[in-house]
């Protein structure tokens, strides 16, 4: 694959711009061609020569795929899921490649996975602006979510999953009954539902789920929170507290669940040395927890890419820009620095999950295949969204023809080449005689707000051509 094709990130860390050129085309490996006709046909997106295909991989990955440029698409691999919803509405967690069936687990008998398609779904619209897509997937969603309901939610409003449909396999849970975290992502379901039925102008879709999502909001508030630890937790079959910390505790900024007094207590722990402000953050469990591993051991202190971009993604949700950048700089250098041993850069594999108080692979004595190298369903969320979104700052949405850059410190960086569906854009900082200054190129017009340092911020029409502006001058 042509490096070019993809957009380019610059970055005054060449390691960073290394590492998200060297995630492109590693990527070009994890493309299936599927198996026979009475399977799973086409390509697909997921972990090389697998011979399952997963709902975590069809989602995760189209969030850093619809920044290929369109070299990738980031919908085929959701659709394998799509195409095989059954007459109730079901959607399962993995199916086969050579046989197109569902696969189930052993403790997951209806194959239930994580209810993020809605969330993907956004994300695509706005980096692709196909509202003709929306329209098509939102029944099948719609169903989907009548599933669950029919088959997971419970009388007082709350989903019983099994733990395995969470993604977090190990994690020291007790006798958690109502999964924190998947409460939260039907939660985050439902708040990405009503905002695909408003691009369609469907305003009773709308609202119909707006007020399932205040209604599990205030059931989430209601059971799941504890004033006194300022956290939210499992719990169990008889509505009291799990008191275990674990990140799936974190969820609910994604879904936009707490106030802003609640928020501001969650986030103290990020920082907290004895929760989850360790050197790379955040671990799968705090670390004041009894059967916290420095060493990993699975979702037992492990930090895994995936669930950092959730946490990252739900600061964002709060108007952290700052620590969400902070932590994706440390957590991309721990990624870096855990390739190769000698501080090699350009050797080495990145990895499945890491240790959180240290740079290395994460370990699990017993498990020769944990973590797997090279996951690039997980990795790839950092080394390609967390680059461009948070640690150069940029949010595009093509519908609204908006480009919006939050610069916490003047900085040599910027994207060249991304495209916009028909528009290529290029926007740059730089430092030249007149100060600092932001060089852009665009082919169509298209708006760019500018926000530095939480001091200046301004909205301006960009048109086609080459143009700047002066920092000073704003």
């Amino acid at each position: 694959m042509i490096k070019h094709d993809f957009p380019k990130i610059h970055f005054y860390d060449q390691d960073f711009v290394d590492i998200y050129d060297k995630t492109w085309a590693w990527i070009q490996d994890c493309w299936n061609n599927g198996g026979s006709k009475s399977g799973i046909d086409g390509k697909f997106f997921s972990y090389p020569e697998a011979q399952t295909v997963y709902q975590t991989d069809a989602i995760f990955s189209s969030f850093f795929l619809v920044y290929s440029n369109r070299v990738y698409q980031a919908h085929p691999t959701l659709d394998i899921f799509y195409d095989r919803q059954e007459a109730n509405g079901a959607i399962r967690n993995a199916y086969d490649v050579n046989t197109g069936k569902p696969v189930f687990e052993r403790d997951n008998s209806e194959g239930l996975g994580m209810p993020l398609f809605a969330w993907a779904e956004y994300n695509i619209y706005h980096k692709s602006g196909n509202k003709k897509r929306v329209k098509d997937v939102l029944p099948i969603l719609d169903k989907y979510t009548n599933w669950i309901d029919a088959s997971f939610k419970k009388p007082n409003g709350l989903y019983k999953s099994p733990l395995s449909a969470t993604g977090m396999g190990n994690s020291p849970r007790g006798d958690a009954y109502y999964a924190m975290d998947f409460n939260a992502m039907m939660a985050v379901n439902m708040l990405y539902m009503s905002a695909l039925a408003d691009i369609l102008n469907d305003k009773e879709t709308s609202f119909q789920y707006k007020r399932h999502y205040f209604a599990l909001k205030t059931r989430i508030n209601g059971l799941m929170w504890n004033a006194e630890d300022g956290f939210y937790y499992d719990i169990n079959k008889t509505e009291n507290h799990v008191p275990i910390k674990t990140i799936a505790g974190f969820w609910p900024l994604l879904a936009e669940i707490p106030n802003g007094e609640k928020a501001e207590r969650i986030i103290e722990k990020l920082v907290d040395p004895k929760c989850f402000g360790t050197s790379h953050p955040f671990p799968s469990l705090a670390v004041s927890e009894k059967d916290f591993d420095e060493s990993g051991r699975g979702y037992r202190g492990s930090v895994f890419p995936h669930l950092t971009f959730m946490v990252i993604k739900g600061l964002e949700r709060y108007q952290r820009w700052d620590l969400a950048r902070e932590c994706a700089i440390r957590h991309v250098y721990f990624m870096l620095d855990s390739m190769n041993p000698d501080g090699n850069h350009s050797k080495g594999n990145l990895w499945e999950a890491y240790m959180p108080m240290k740079e290395g692979p994460a370990k699990w004595t017993g498990k020769t295949s944990f973590p797997r190298p090279q996951y690039l369903t997980y990795d790839a969320l950092s080394t390609i969204c967390l680059i461009i979104e948070n640690i150069v700052g940029l949010s595009i949405s093509l519908p609204r023809k908006t480009v919006d850059w939050v610069i916490p410190n003047m900085e040599i960086m910027g994207v060249e080449n991304l495209s916009l569906k028909n528009n290529m854009i290029t926007i740059l900082s730089n430092k030249s005689g007149r100060g600092w200054e932001i060089q852009m190129e665009s082919e169509k017009l298209y708006y760019f707000t500018i926000n530095i340092l939480n001091v200046k911020e301004k909205t301006l029409p960009i048109p086609s051509g080459k143009c700047s502006i002066l920092i000073d001058k704003l």
